[in-house]
This record gives structure tokens, sequence and C-alpha cells, in this order.
């Protein structure tokens, strides 16, 4: 009723009738839970009428009315929510208020509580919980017509609604004797209630309307409540009210509850034959109805067993005791209640029906099924069962054996539970002995009993349960086997043995065995109490098993199986045994088993027969064993006689041992087990010595233990390594042996002596040789470190093992593996370490010593450990493992050897190495823990000399592959050998100490204060550069703070002498500094990165100190070598680590590069810089001479620290709030400068220097100290420092005088040197001082810059013809290589200085632009605006040739790329090495104006080369190694309004002259139409066909990046279009037909839109979304997409998103069907939602917006046609009138506009046909859908459309327009026949796709 899919019929939180009923009790019990069911024979649909107590309906509160009225919907819902306010107000209301209403309550509570809900049944009982909460005594008059169903209720079959009714009973009843008197008192209204409803049908429980499903639900729910109410009360009234020990205290009532009590019996009477007997329900479908039914005939028998007559006993019997046909498990527990209670209460009835037929076999059935899955009830009931049962109803031999019989048949051994087996074999062993114990019952006479008893055993016991415990087959096998003989021998045996074990092909679980042995054993233990005799035929059994497995026994899998659960069946006996105290089990059982048997097994080499022997022996004890063997081959007058201790010692040393060590067969194994089993603590050493001396074979034949066998050794490793289980289980206390558990009472001489012998061996090795050292050492795990031998034989087995392994080292082809092998020699040995290796010539010999060794090793690892640390053997042996384990990774590095015998030593060595690298792996982090800290010193000492040796020494292998093979190397002694930081920083220090060929540049030297003194840097060392590799990559491991800051040293404390600077290790970064570059890395790559992520993240204090050390060392390096060559690096603007890369001398370059990164980064700042320059400014005078090297190199570093000292000038004038600060720190910098200015103003103009002057040095020094920034993009460099008057003036003055000393001399006399100082200083004047100038600096500056830029066009120019003449001259596909060596030599500038000093020129060019820019501004303000008009002609040639230089290099490229592309590539790359020069031409070119574009391309156009100037663009653009504001610089000419169409469309410029809107503009194109437009070669391979791959390839590869490139010029030619010009529509229908739409899928590779799908609401737009939402919103607004191209490089993800954007933003825009057909063809739906929701959030708004409003603007209206346009709809309606017709159309814009189609609504017509009025709107529908522009244009064009139609304009027959909806054209091309005009376009299609030129309406041809 209401229940959930899936609920069971009956709740298992269902409790019986008789809990609920205790719980009335006065001692009470836990709350039950029930079922409220139906009141009444019919629905009520009127309000009860309550007698005297009932009130007018009119008279309750109208709040509470309303509700009770709505408890009558049948909706839940509404019935939920009444039920809720009800209980609000019943918690507000006065019970005044509230007694009215409960009449009309108690009528919609009798309703509720059986509504199919379960919601409103759970919310009813929590309404009259509140309720009688509320009313508490008052509810007395209603009590009686509301008990029966409240009491009903409780029987609900979800646990929240019984429960919820419980709360509501108890809560008016709180105590137990209240609930009870209510019920005493409601006794027979509670009767007439619930006879009710059982009479109760399904069509009589509810509406027509209810579904007959739920009503039948209803009606058995009903029913099986009722019944367990009804038994319930029964059990509270008569039974519990009779026994219940509170009685006495209601005594004040006794005549209620008898009148209750008779009321009860005399009312159940009349039910009982009114139902008869309740028997129907037992016919139920339902199961909950037949449990409930048999609950209620359980309470009848209790309480009213008179109602059972002889009139139905037999019709009751019948269905109670064959009630075990009931098959559902949910039944089975009031099923046994009922039977048992009815069996033992009326035993007459057996004899009243056919018991076999309708009892026992429904019972053998019942058996047989497993009890139908109630195993856990069922079982347990069986025992009770047999005490019911009379003993004359059955036959009791035939009864047991069926019973059994049945019951074994049911036990499912296979897929049953646990729970279930142990409940089945503990009935099964209760009934068992129950049988036994009871058989008097149904015996007479001792004979009799005995005779029945002795059957059961034999039957069941043998037959059944033992017989499958030894036949069945373990699932744990892989296969199922058959126990037992073989078919031969069991042919030939079957007259003496006729009980072998049978074949079964079942598999039984593991589990299943132990239960049946427990059950076994279990009831041999009762037989053996109740008469021991019993035992005697199991016994017989028992023995005869197990002796014909004896005799028939082979090795095989199923022996093994059977020989298995016999051990397990005789340890249970032992247990059994030892819990009851008796011996019976050895005594009756495995005694005599064995004694018959012992002979047999002697003679069989069977282990499975030896493991019963050895099992018994363990568990009985081998004294014990021993004696019943020797009893029962006894004569009978010995029998008697004790096992004295020489009786027991000569049987073991005579009989077991030489049996238990007789040969290595099968049962070797077990014999040993066996032997071991049968030392006895007590003679543990007479028992030990003997088994040595025989094992040894010293004993019985006397030879030398170094003759012993392989086999003998064989026996002997096994026998120890057995022998080491039993010491263990000794020590850990699973024995109580105390000789044995003592190691050393193990210790024998002649085990000692034979451990010497095979430890000496040579090749060929025993197969067990290496086995049984193992065995006797021991250590192979960390658990086992036991040892059979002394120390002294410890040491001697693993020196052994080393001198095998190090004449394996020393025949490796490797130097450095046999260097290091030399170093491995430990301490002490006991033969002389030179004759190592000598002995052995032979190869073969080598690799067995070797794998020998491993063998070893592998098996005692753990107790190397336990060596003495002088004798220096363990750290010897490991690194030794670690030299092995290196040289075979080594190895699988390299290739073969040169001749086939190195290929054979080599692929055996990796062979070995192989094993030994498997070995080394298995040493994990619990082993090295446990090596002794003496070890792991001296073990990390020699392996780190064998590593630098290696780095050093080896040339064979590839650098950087063995570094990075050393670099694991080290890594792993670090992981191995390291317990804490200090043990670390330790092995580094090993690593990293001096030696002949480390370091190569700083010497490392603590004792001095500086810490340092460097070396002569010419030496070069390849070792040296390896080692920096290595080193190198260490850092990249495991960081720099480990390597260089040491860290984990810093945390220790300090000594007195300690220091920072020793403590870290900024030696070590000073070397690799000056290194600069190293196989796999350099400086640039790796280490400053490193050291700059260090810096940021440690603490200020350590990495300071590191950081100021450093600098220490390279500036002291730096004054020692002077600089060489210093002042050719003086730069203008910041330093790139490329022309960092340019100084040779190590210091000064290591020094620069430092001090950039630690500025660029802000580690340091303008603190340190001044405290830096203060120091250097220090440095430079000694007294009042000058310091030569200082001044050399002043001028490189000046330039690192000008700009972070500049930094705070500029911020204070910027904040005037910061301008004092630290005033006189930038004075001092003021007044540094101004002295240098001074000096420099002292020396004679430049033109007269010489060479040896230090005039140049102090020219540098002046012009670092102004510095300039390069602006990212095209924006003027800016200046970096605020000057002061005085030097604006000194400098002003410097410029001047050599302005002037250059106008004195002739400028070609001038050396290179002094024309770079002149450019330099050039620029830093304009600069700085470009106010100050007058006309003559002015007419200087611009000539100068004119001519040095001049010297470079000519140059490019010559580059670029010859190019184009090598090329067009020469070029064949024979001579490819020599012409590209020629282009190569063509475009080298083998002098860089006029590309040098024409880069100061551009520099110049730049800052002056600027200047004049500024000029003019300040001129417009003075009311002078022609001061500077005078230099425009000078800037315009200047100008010029910027661009020729431009164009120059990209017409090579053009022009090299005709031929190939490596030509095309050398021309680029030739850019590269002049990179910021191509900058600043970049930077002019797009500055320029578009007049001097317009002049240049024309120039270039007159050249006369073979590619033009739009080939050059396209050749920078698409380059495939560029610079990046080159490849911008080219886009933005691309993309100008003069060079654009030239740009897109092939030279056939017709269609782009002029656009004209007049008539003839709309003529329709010819059939070849599509043919006309041609886009540019450069363009139209990436726009027509994308490349095949474009969608696979990576996402910032430079194709993808050129095709963007290439749309994104096509997409603004497209909207610098007009929207009806005739051009833009053909150029449209070409991207239609032609363009491939896989761009777009490409674009949204780039937009991530899972990122924004999955995006929570109030979440930031995720990375990529953002940048490309932001460019496809401006790129609508503006028009433009230049922004994005401009911000594209250097090309990254976000930037490539951010262009994605932009150019889907302009699709929209500008082909909004071609993408809308794109989206269309989409069928990845969650693609296309992304697509959608990203196109609605951040690009329709603003279409929308814009088409709106251009439709606004544009005048379409005329005294004919209307638009009104509401943007807050996003609608336009379109009101088109003519004459006497009229016609509305409403175009609704969709919010995802334009991926969505327009929706085009005809909402009025007048004086128009309907078919005319479809067709108008659909062909509105078509233009706007197809319109690939603006909206306002399709709407145009549909009003032409209507006037051509009006004015008489035949439509097109095909397509029913007169304008065509796609190109616009009128139909022209009529058919000769009929007469009929089409569009061009539409006959076209028509033709291609009918395939035939036949008129479309009278078939002629056309």
């Amino acid at each position: 009723m209401g229940k959930q899919k899936g609920d069971g019929a009956r709740s298992k939180a269902r409790p019986s009738s008789s809990s609920l009923a205790a719980s009335l009790l006065p001692s009470g019990s836990t709350a039950a839970v029930g079922f409220g069911g139906y009141v009444g024979g019919s629905r009520l649909d009127a309000p009860p009428s309550g007698g005297d107590d009932s009130r007018p309906y009119l008279e309750v509160d109208s709040d509470l009315a309303l509700h009770l009225k709505r408890l009558a919907r049948k909706d839940p819902t509404t019935k939920l929510k009444a039920l809720a306010s009800l209980s609000t107000l019943l918690k507000e209301k006065s019970t005044k208020d509230i007694i009215p209403a409960i009449p009309q309550w108690g009528f919609e509570y009798k309703r509720l509580v059986v509504d199919y809900n379960r919601d409103v049944r759970r919310a009813t009982h929590d309404t009259m919980n509140n309720l009688v909460t509320a009313v508490g005594r008052d509810l007395a008059p209603q009590l009686k017509s509301l008990m029966g169903p409240w009491w009903f209720s409780q029987f609900d079959p979800v646990s929240e609604v019984s429960q919820a009714a419980k709360r509501s009973f108890q809560a008016v009843f709180s105590a137990p004797e209240k609930r009870l008197d209510a019920l005493i008192l409601c006794t027979a209204e509670i009767f007439v209630y619930l006879e009710e409803n059982l009479r109760l049908t399904p069509e009589s429980m509810s509406d027509k309307g209810t579904a007959l499903d739920e009503l039948q639900e209803m009606h058995q729910q009903v029913i099986s409540s009722s019944l367990l109410a009804l038994a319930t009360l029964l059990d509270v009234l008569v039974c519990l009210q009779v026994e219940r020990p509170g009685t006495v205290n209601i005594a004040a009532q006794p005549k209620h509850a008898l009148k209750a009590r008779e009321t009860a019996i005399s009312c159940a009477e009349k039910m009982f034959t009114a139902h008869r007997f309740f028997l129907d329900f037992l016919k139920s479908p339902s199961p909950a109805i037949r449990s409930a039914t048999y609950s209620v005939l359980s309470s009848f028998i209790k309480n009213v067993p008179q109602a059972f007559n002889e009139g139905n006993m037999k019709t009751l019997a019948a269905a109670l005791l064959g009630g075990f046909q009931e098959k559902d498990p949910a039944c089975h527990s009031s099923m046994w209640d009922a039977i048992l209670l009815f069996s033992s209460k009326f035993p007459e009835s057996w004899t009243s029906v056919n018991v076999q037929k309708a009892v026992l076999n429904r019972f053998w059935d019942f058996l047989r099924n497993r009890c139908f899955g109630s195993q856990q009830v069922s079982y347990p009931s069986l025992i009770l069962f047999l005490q019911t049962v009379p003993s004359k109803a059955v036959v009791a031999e035939t009864f047991f054996l069926e019973f059994f019989k049945n019951l074994w048949a049911g036990r499912n051994p296979s897929h049953s539970l646990d729970a279930d087996r142990v409940a089945y074999f503990q009935a099964f062993q209760e009934c068992f002995l129950w049988a036994l114990h009871n058989a008097s019952r149904y015996c007479n006479g001792v004979d009799s009993i005995s005779a029945f008893r002795a059957t059961l055993v034999k039957s069941v016991l043998v037959k059944l349960l033992w017989q499958d415990y030894i036949s069945s087959s373990s699932s744990r096998k892989k296969e199922k086997t058959s126990l037992g003989l073989s078919a031969d021998s069991c042919e030939s045996d079957l007259t003496s043995n006729k009980k072998t074990v049978e074949t079964l092909n079942i598999t039984y679980p593991m589990s299943y065995f132990n239960e049946l042995a427990n059950c076994i054993v279990a009831v041999l233990s009762g037989i053996h109490l109740l008469e021991h005799d019993l035992l005697s035929v199991f016994a017989a059994e028992f023995q005869e098993n197990c002796r014909g497995f004896f005799q028939h026994a082979s090795n095989c899998e199923k022996e093994s199986e059977f020989a298995e659960r016999v051990t397990q069946f005789i340890s249970l006996l032992g247990e059994c045994s030892m819990q009851n105290g008796g011996g019976w089990p050895l005594a009756s059982l495995v005694g005599p088993m064995l004694a018959n048997s012992f002979a047999v097994m002697r003679s069989h080499d069977s282990p499975s027969c030896v493991k019963i022997l050895a099992q018994s022996v363990s568990v009985f004890g081998p004294h014990k064993i021993i004696h019943e063997l020797r009893i029962h081959n006894m004569s009978p007058h010995e029998g008697d006689t004790a096992l004295e201790e020489e009786t027991f010692l000569q049987m073991f040393k005579g009989t077991y041992v030489p049996w238990c060590l007789s040969g290595n067969s099968c049962s070797l194994s077990a014999r040993l087990d066996l032997l071991l089993a049968l030392l006895d603590d007590e003679y543990f050493f007479e028992q030990w010595d003997s088994v040595i001396r025989y094992a040894t074979n010293l004993e019985y034949y006397g030879s030398a233990p170094c003759s012993l066998d392989s086999d003998r050794i064989t026996i002997l490793a096994m026998l120890l390594e057995k022998a080491r289980n039993e010491i263990t289980k000794a020590k850990v206390g699973i024995s109580i042996c105390t000789n044995m558990g003592n190691i050393d009472h193990w210790h024998h001489e002649l085990l000692e002596s034979t451990v010497v012998a095979v430890a000496r061996s040579s090749p060929p090795f025993g197969a067990s040789s290496s086995q049984f050292l193992c065995t006797v050492v021991g250590g192979s795990t960390k658990s086992n470190q036991i040892s059979l031998v002394s120390r002294n034989m410890l040491v001697l087995i693993f020196e052994e093992a080393f001198k095998k392994l190090l004449s394996f080292i020393l025949a490796s082809s490797f130097t450095w593996v046999r260097d290091a092998g030399s170093l491995l020699t430990p301490n002490l040995l006991t033969a002389g370490a030179n004759t190592i290796g000598s002995e052995f010539e032979s190869s073969v010999s080598m690799f067995e010593m070797a794998q020998f060794a491993l063998e070893v090793l592998d098996g005692g690892l753990y107790s190397l450990k336990t060596l003495g640390e002088e004798s220096g053997l363990t750290p010897a042996i490991l690194a030794a493992i670690f030299l092995i384990d290196w040289e075979f990774l080594e190895l699988t590095m390299i290739d073969d050897g040169p001749d086939d015998k190195s290929k054979e030593i080599l692929k055996a060595r990796l062979g070995f190495g192989e094993s030994f690298h498997a070995f080394r792996c298995k040493l994990g982090n619990q082993f090295w823990k446990t090596l002794s800290l003496h070890n792991r010193k001296a073990l990390g000492q020699k392996l780190i000399q064998c590593m630098r040796s290696a780095i050093f020494n080896e040339e064979e292998m590839d650098t950087e592959k063995f570094t990075s093979l050393c670099c694991l190397w080290m890594l792993e002694i670090l992981d191995c050998l390291s317990q804490d930081p200090f043990e670390e920083q330790d092995l580094l220090d090993r690593l990293l100490c001096q030696g002949e060929r480390w370091p190569l540049w700083i010497v490392p030297e603590f004792s001095r204060q500086e810490g340092t003194v460097a070396k002569d840097f010419s030496i070069q060392d390849f070792g040296h550069r390896k080692f920096i590799s290595f080193i190198d990559k260490m850092i990249s491991e495991i960081g720099i703070d480990r390597v260089v800051a040491s860290c984990g040293r810093n945390a220790l404390p300090l000594s007195e002498e300690a220091t920072n600077e020793n403590l870290t290790r900024s030696w070590l970064a000073a070397e690799i500094l000056c290194s600069w570059k190293w196989p796999g890395g350099s400086v640039v790559a790796s280490f400053l990165p490193s050291l700059s992520a260090y810096a940021k993240s440690k603490n200020f204090s350590s990495q300071e100190s590191l950081l100021d050390s450093i600098f220490n060392i390279l500036l002291d390096g730096t004054l020692v070598q002077g600089g060489c060559a210093a002042q050719n690096f003086v730069y203008l603007c910041a330093a790139s680590s490329d022309e960092v890369e340019d100084i040779e001398e190590p210091f000064l370059r290591a020094l620069v590069a430092f001090l950039l990164t630690l500025f660029n980064d802000n580690i340091w700042g303008y603190k340190k810089a001044m405290e830096l320059f203060a120091l250097l400014v220090n440095k430079l005078y000694v007294g009042e001479a000058t310091n030569a090297n200082c001044l050399r190199i002043l001028p490189v570093i000046v330039n690192v620290l000008i700009l972070p000292l500049s930094q705070r000038s500029i911020r204070s004038n910027d904040s005037s709030g910061d301008a004092q600060h630290d005033s006189s720190g930038e004075n001092h910098i003021h007044d540094v400068i101004e002295g240098w200015l001074r000096k420099a103003l002292s020396f004679p103009p430049l033109i007269t220097w010489q060479t040896g002057e230090d005039m140049e040095d102090w020219m540098q020094l002046v012009i670092s100290c102004y510095p300039f920034s390069v602006v990212e993009g095209i924006q003027t460099p800016k200046l970096e420092r605020r000057i002061s008057l005085v030097e604006r003036k000194l400098l002003l003055e410097l410029f001047r005088k050599q302005r002037h000393g250059v106008g004195t001399s002739a400028v070609i006399n001038q050396l290179p040197v002094v024309q770079m100082l002149l450019s330099k200083l050039m620029v830093v004047s304009v600069g700085y001082c470009w106010k100050e100038f007058d006309e003559e600096d002015w007419e200087f500056v611009l000539s100068q810059i004119r001519r040095w830029l001049q010297t470079v066009v000519v140059m490019m120019e010559e580059i670029a013809e010859n190019v184009n003449d090598t090329i067009t001259s020469s070029f064949t596909s024979d001579n490819l290589d020599a012409l590209i060596d020629n282009l190569g030599k063509i475009v080298f500038v083998s002098d860089p200085f006029p590309m040098d000093i024409a880069k100061n020129a551009l520099l110049s060019f730049s800052l002056s632009c600027g200047s004049f820019g500024r000029q003019q501004a300040e001129d417009a303000d003075n009311l002078n605006p022609v001061r500077t008009e005078r230099w425009d002609p000078i800037k315009k040639r200047i100008l010029e040739g910027i661009l020729r230089l431009f164009f120059c290099t990209g017409i090579a490229e053009a022009i090299a790329s005709s031929c190939c592309h490596e030509a095309a590539f050398i021309v680029s790359a030739s850019r590269f090495e002049h990179s910021y020069f191509w900058e600043l031409v970049a930077s002019s070119v797009v500055n320029s104006s578009t007049d001097a574009i317009d002049r240049a391309v024309k120039s270039v156009e007159f050249w006369g080369l073979s590619k033009g100037p739009i080939s050059s663009l396209y050749a920078i653009l698409f380059s495939a190694k560029s610079v990046p504001l080159l490849q911008f610089s080219a886009y933005f000419i691309l993309s100008t309004e003069l060079v654009l169409p030239l740009a897109i469309v092939e030279e056939d410029k017709s269609y782009l002259d002029g656009v004209s809107n007049n008539e003839e503009v709309l003529s329709p194109p010819d059939m070849s139409t599509e043919t006309d437009i041609h886009l540019r070669a450069e363009i139209s391979c990436m726009i027509e066909k994308l490349p095949s791959n474009v969608l696979e390839m990576d996402l910032l590869a430079d194709q993808r990046v050129h095709v963007f490139l290439a749309w994104s010029l096509l997409l603004s030619h497209l909207g610098s279009l007009p929207s009806s010009s005739p051009t833009r529509e053909r150029l449209v229908q070409y991207v239609q037909d032609s363009a491939s739409s896989v761009i777009l899928d490409c674009l949204f590779q780039h937009i991530p839109l899972e990122q924004w799908i999955l995006k929570k609401k109030d979440e930031e737009l995720p990375a990529g979304i953002a940048e490309a939402a932001a460019s496809a919103t401006r790129s609508i607004r503006t028009g433009s997409l230049l922004f994005a191209v401009q911000s594209l490089w250097p090309v990254k993800p976000l930037k490539m998103a951010s262009l994605a954007g932009a150019m889907f933003g302009r699709m929209l825009h500008v082909l909004p069907a071609y993408v809308r057909q794109w989206s269309n063809d989409l069928r990845d739906r969650s693609t296309l939602s992304g697509i959608e929701s990203f196109t609605r959030a951040w690009c329709s708004p603003h279409l929308i917006a814009g088409e709106l409003s251009q439709i606004k603007k544009d005048e379409i209206a005329d005294e004919n046609f209307t638009i009104a346009v509401s943007k807050s709809a996003n609608e336009v309606v379109a009101t088109y009138t003519k004459d006497e017709t009229a016609m509305n159309l409403v175009i609704r814009l969709p919010s995802s506009y334009p991926l969505r189609p327009v929706d085009v609504d005809c909402t009025r017509s007048l004086g128009i046909s309907e078919a005319k009025q479809r067709k108008w709107s659909m062909s509105m529908t078509s233009f706007v859908r197809n319109q690939n522009g603006a909206l306002a244009e399709a709407i145009r064009i549909w009003k032409r459309n209507f006037d051509k139609e009006f004015e008489g304009v035949e439509e097109c027959p095909i397509c029913y327009s007169v304008i065509h909806t796609v190109n616009h054209a009128l139909p022209r091309l009529a058919c000769r026949t009929c007469k009929h005009k089409f569009h061009s376009a539409c006959l076209y299609k028509w033709f291609s796709t009918s395939h035939k030129s036949t008129c479309p309406l009278c078939q002629s041809p056309f």
C-alpha cells in the first residue's frame, strides 16, 4: 500500500504478534512495528453519528474544518499538505476548539489509515499524535470508535508508519497498564473492526477510480495486518493477561478484565468458525497473508485450544502438519511456530492424517530443497520437530534414514552462505546425536537399540559424511579430480578392499570441508561419550580407507588432496583430545591406522603417506606415535612395556634417520618434515648429531665432506631450511622447546667443514651448491637472519663470493669499471687480492662464478649486515653490486661490439647484468635503513669515487645519455645511503670535492676569507663539461637548495669557525656560471631559472648569503681577468641572454647573467643595486689611480645596475609623496655620473682617439648610464632615467663636442669603433636631450641616420637582386644543393658593423619621431606650427629607406620560397642574427603613413623582380622562422585599405573597381559565375582546402597559425566591402561554395567549451573562455581583428584562444549563414549546445543590437512599406501595403542569433490569397536565412522582390521568387518554347541535380 518498488511483502522490521503483546504488559518491552488496516465493510461516505457525544459539523472551527474537508481529496499531495496544516493548527488551537472536530477527524482517520500512499499514513499518525497530545483525557468519548483503526495501524508493514501509530498511542497511554486497560475497555469494538476487515474484498475497498492492482495490494495488506492484530490481541487479552505479574496491581477492576477475556474468547471462536478456521487465507497468493495466518493459528492454539475439536481436527492437521509445502521463506518462521505448537499440543492429530503422504513426503521435499531458502530459521527447528513427532507415527529406522538422507541431499556445499552452512552442520550434528540418545523411544531391548545405533553410524556417519569428506574434490584445485585408486588397481583389489574411495566430479569449497570435518569429529566425540564401542564401526572404515590409499598411492594431485583431508582430520582429532582430555582419538583411530600401514608407508615413495605420519607425530608427539607403532607390532606379553630412552633413540637412529635421508625423491620434503617432527627437545643433541653425521655421509660411509655429491648437498640444504623454520617457531613461542630454540645448539663442526668445501669449490658448480650456502647463511629476508654456522664461517663465505664478483668486474670492457674494481678491495681478505681473477681465464668460468656469487648474495643478503665493520666486506660487496648494475645499465644504452667475439661477450655480460639488476632492485629501503652508519659512509665513498672516475674517463657513450645515467646513479646513492639531510650533504661533499680535473674555474679554499680563488680559464676540459652536465641534472632532480645551498646542513648548529659561506656551495654556483654551456644544458636555460626559483622560495637570510657569496666570487674573478673586450658589450637597451652570451670572458659573462636574472626577477631591488654600485665605484680607484680592469668591466655592470637604480627616481616623479625618499642615494648617483661626464669631456673628440687610450672605456661608461627599455609591441623605446639639469647639460655638451669634431674631419676616416661610439652617444643624446637640440643638432642627427641606413638599404637590395638572379637563372632540380649553399653565402652578412650601427640609427630615428611628435604638440601650444616642417622631407626619405629594407627581405624570402622551403628558411633565419634591428624596422613600418606605404608598394612593383610587394608581405607573414614584429607589420600592411583588395583576390581586379547600386549590378551572372573569383595562391590553399591534418596538428603549430591569419585577412576584406555590393556577394558566394568549414572546428579547438558548460553560476570564467569571449565581443563591436593579431606573438594557448574568439565573432557578423550551415551539420549535441551557449552569452546580444540599430538607421520605409523595431522583444515588424492588399510579417531574432535561424511569421494579411501569403512568407524566410550580411539588407531585397512582383516581373518558376535569395539576380534566362524566365543559379542547380538540360516546365531542350 504505497510501498516502493522492490519492497518485500513483509518488512523485516515487522514483529511477531507476541512481541507487541508483551509490550503492553507493565514490565514493558520494545515497541512493536505493525500495520494499519481498513475499517468497516465499505468506504464510509458520510460522517459517523457519534451518539450523544457527536456534535454538529457546523460547530467545528473554520480553519480545522477547511483542512478536514481537504482530506477527502484523492490527490496524496493535497492530503499531505492538509495533514501538515492540521498538525500546525492542533498545536496552536485550544482544546475547546479542537474537541468539536474529533468526530469528523475520526471519520477521516478511518479512511486515511488504509490509504495507498505510505507518506499519507505516516502523516496521519503524526497528526493523531498532535491531536491526542492537545486534547488528552477529552478523547475518551470517541475512544471506542478510534481504538479499532488505532490498534490496527500499529501493524503497518512500513516501519515509519507503524512507529508513528505506536507513538500516537503511547502519547495518550504512556504506561503499559493504561494501554492494557484501554484495550480491555474497547475489546468488543476492536473485534468488530477486525471482523469487518477480514470480510473485505478488493472490489469493496475503494472507489471505482482506483486501479485494480492498487486495490489488490491494499486488500492483501489489510488482511495480513488484521490477522496480526487479531493474533496479538488474543495474546494480550487471554494468554499474557493471566500470566502477567502486574495482575494484582489492577485488582480494582477484575470484572472488566475477566469480561474482556471472555469477550475475546467468544469473539475469537466465532471468527474461527466464521472464517473456516482461517484456512482460506493459507491459500492466498500473498506471503504476508499466509505468514499472518500461521501467526493467528499459533495464537488460537495457545489461547483458544477449545476451538480445535474432532470436527475440524483432521482438516487442521492436514493443513498445519502438511505446511512444509510452503515455499516462501518469509512464511517459514510463523509456519514452524504453528507446526511445533500444533504437534506438541495435539499429538493425537497425527493419527487423523496420512502421515507419509500428507506430512513426510512434503517434509522430505522441504529438506531436499534446502528449506526453500530459510536455512537459518528452519535448521534450528528440526530437532524441535523431531521431539514433537510421536514415536508411533513413524517407523524409526526408516524415518531417520530418510530424514538424514534428505537432509544430506539439501546441503548445497558449493553455493551456500557460511552462516547457512554452519546452521546446517550444527542441526545435522544435533539431530544425529539426538537420534542416538533417544533410540529407546523407538526400540525395545538393548540389542535393538545397539543395532539401531550401529545402523545410523554406518549408514549416515560413514557412508554419507565420511565418504563425502574424503571423496569430493576441493575447489582450491584448478581442475576437478577424483580421489582414491586408479582404474586398474581398483579392479584388481575389488575383492579385498571394496570400501575404496569413489570418484566424484563435484567441486566443493574448502570451507565446506572444514565444517564437515568439524561435524564428523563432534559426532565421534558424542558417540565416544554415549557408547565407545560404536566407534569401531567408523574406525574400521577409517583404517580400511587409509590402508587402501597407502597401498596404491602414487605421486599425483588427487592423492595429495586425500592426504590433506586426512591430515586435517587428524589435527581436529588432536584438538578434540586436548580439549576433552581423552586419548581415544589416538588409541581408537590414529594409532591402529598407523600401525597397520607403517610398513606400506615405508615401501612406497609417496609424499602424501609421509605427510600423514608427520602430521600424526606433530599432533600427538613423537613418543606417543612411536609407542603406538611399537605396541601394535609387539607380542601380547610385551604390550604393556614402556618405551625407554634407549629404545626411542635406537629406533630414531636406526629406522627413521636412514629412511628420511635416503635419496632425493619426490617424498624427500615430507620425509624431512617427519624427521624434524621426530626431534624431541629432551634428546635434541643426540638426535641432531646423528642426523648431521648421516647427512654429511661421515658416520656411515667414512667419506670426507668435500666429496659430497649433489644429491647429498640438496638433502642437507632442504633439511637445514626446514630446521630454520623449526628454530623460528621455537623463538616466537609456537613451540615450547628450549634446546631447539637456541641457535647455537644447531651448529655442528661437520656442517661447517662442508660449508668451507662448497664455498671454495670451483666451476662447474653443483645445482644445489649455492642453495646450500644460502640455507646455511640465512638472511634472505629481514625476518630470516638465522645463521646455522659461526661468524667466522660467514666471513669466509662472503669473502669467496666477493672474489668471484671482483673477477667479473675486472673483466669488463669499460675502463672506468676496471679502474673502479681496484677501489673495492676490503681491508682484510684471507687470500691476497692480487690473485683475484687470474686463475679463471675462461669467460664461461667467470660467468659461472659470478652467477654463483649472485645466488649466494640473493639468499643471504640480510646476513651480510651482521659482519664486522673491520673487515670492510659489507661495503665492498655492496659497492660491487652497484658497480655491476651500473655497467649493465650502460650496456643497455650502447650498440653492439665491433666484431662477433665482442658481441658475444657483450651479450653474455648483458644477460648476467639483467639478473643482477633484478637483484639490485629487490634491495628496498628497509635494507638500507638497517645498515650501519660506518658501512653506509664507506659504501658511499667507494661509489662516489667510481662515479667520478666514470664521468671524467668514459668517452664511448653519448655524453648527455651518460650524464643522465650517472644522475640516476647518484640519486640512487642518496636515496639508499642518506638517512637524514646531514648524511646527504656529506655524500654531496664527497661528490664535489676537489680533484685533478675539477673544479676548472674556482678552487674552493674555505680557510681564506673570500673562500675561493680563480684559476686560469684558458684551459678547456671536456670531462669538466660532462661533470657540469651531471651536476645540472642533479639540480633539476633534487633542487638547487640541496646541491648548492646545502639545505639541511644549515639547520644544524654552527661551530665557532663555521660561517654561512662554507655552509653553502657558492663556489659551485660560480663554477657552473663560468662554464656557461654544457652538453644538454646551459646557464640561461636551466641553472639561472633554478637559482631564481630558489631565491624566491627560501627564507631571506639563507638565500641572501648565498647570492652575496656568488657575486663576490664572480666579481673577484672578473677583476682578475680584466674583462677582456668588455667594451663591445655595452647595450643601450637591457641586454638579452643572447647578447650576454657574446661576452667571451667567462667571469664577466657569468656576472652579467647573474645580475640580470636577480634584478629582472625582482629578487634584488633598488637597495641592493645601490650597495653594488657603491662597491664598484670604490673599486674603480686605487688611491688616485684608475683601476684599468675595473674600468673595463664597469660599463657592462653599470648597464645592468642602472635600470633598478633608475626605477626609484621615476617612481618618485610619478608620486610626489615619495619624491624625497632616499634622496641622498640618488644624489650620490648623480654626483658620480656627473663626474664621469666631466672625465669624458676632458678627452679630445672621438676622431682623435688612438688605440691604447682609455677614452673609449670612459665613453662606454657614460653611455651605460643612460638606459632605454624596449617596449613590447610597436611603441617608441622608453627612457629609464630622469636626469638632473647638470647631467643633461654635460651630456649635451659632450654630444656637441663630438658633433663638432665630426664636422671638422672626414667621416670616411673614422674607425668603426668611433662610429659605433658616436651612434650610441647620438641615441642617448636624442633620448635625453632632445628638448635642448637646435637645428644644427637635428640636422646632424637626421643626416647621420640617413647615411647609416642607406648603407644597409643598398646591402639588402643587393642581396634581394642576387637571390632573384640566382633563382631565376640557375635553378634546376639537379643543382638544388649547390643553389642552397650559394643562397646561404648570398644572405650571410660577413661584416655585422653596418647592421649594428644601423640598429642605433633606427633607435635614434624612433626616438626622434617621438620627439618630433611631442615637439609638434608643444608648438601647437606655442602657436608655432612650422618649427619642425623643414625636417619632414628628410624623415620621409628615411622612412622610404626603412620600408625599402622591409620589402627587400620579404622579396628575397618570397623568391627563395618559389625554389624550395629550405631556401626560404635560409633567408628567414638570416634575420635572427640581427633580430632587434628587424624589430625596429617593423616598428617603423607599422607607424608609417598610408602615403608612404602606397609609394613603397608602387616602387617595389616597378623594381621588376620576379616577386612583387604582395608576395613579399605574404612571405614574411607565413615565414617559418621570422621575427614576430615583422609578421605583424606584414599583416598590418596587408590589412590596409589600399593593399587588402590586392592581397585577397588574384590580379584580375575588374570586379573590385567600383561599387554601384544601380540596376545593372543586380544583373544575373552566367553559368560560370562560380569560377569568376580567384584568391591569391598564397591564401587560397589555406581557405579553399585546409591542410588535411589541420584538426590533428598541434594547436600552436605554425601552419595552423598561418591558416588563422589567412582567414583573418579574408574576413577583414569582407567586412570592408559594402553589404549590397556585387563584389561582396560574389566573394560570399565563393566562400559558401569553396571554403572549407573545418576552420570553425579549428576555432573551437582553442575555446574550451567543456569548461564553459561545467562552470558553476558564480565561478569566474575559465582561462581560454574569458579571452575568447572578450575578443569575440570586441571584434563584433569594432568590426576589426587587428587587435587580436597584434597580441598574437609570441604564440601561446591563451592568445590563440583570443584570436579564435575574435574570428568567430567576426564570422558571425559577416558570414552568419555560413556559420549557421556549419552548426546545423554538427552531430555532437553536447558540442552544439556549448557553442550555442557561448554565442548566446557573448555574441548574440551585440549582433542583435547591431542588426536592430542598422534597420532603424537604414531608410527602407516608403509609402508602401513600414518597419517597426522592438528591441525588448528582438522583433522587427514589416508591413507592406499596395492598393487594397496588405501584409504584416514579424521577424523574430532568436537568443542565439545567428546560429539559430530567424523566425518569420505572417500575423495579418488583407486581399492576399493564402497560397501567395505562404509563398511571400517563405520568400522572406529564405532571404533572411540566406543573407551573409546585415539583416537590413535582406529586408531591403525582400521589399524589392515585392516591388518587382507588383510591377509585373515574373517570378522564377523554380524558386518562386523574383529576386534570387542568394545572389539577388533577376530571372533572365528564358526558355525558347514556353518563354518562362529563370534565374541562372536556379537553372544551373536544376541541371546539375536532375542530370538533364531540359526546361523544368515544358521539358523541351533548353
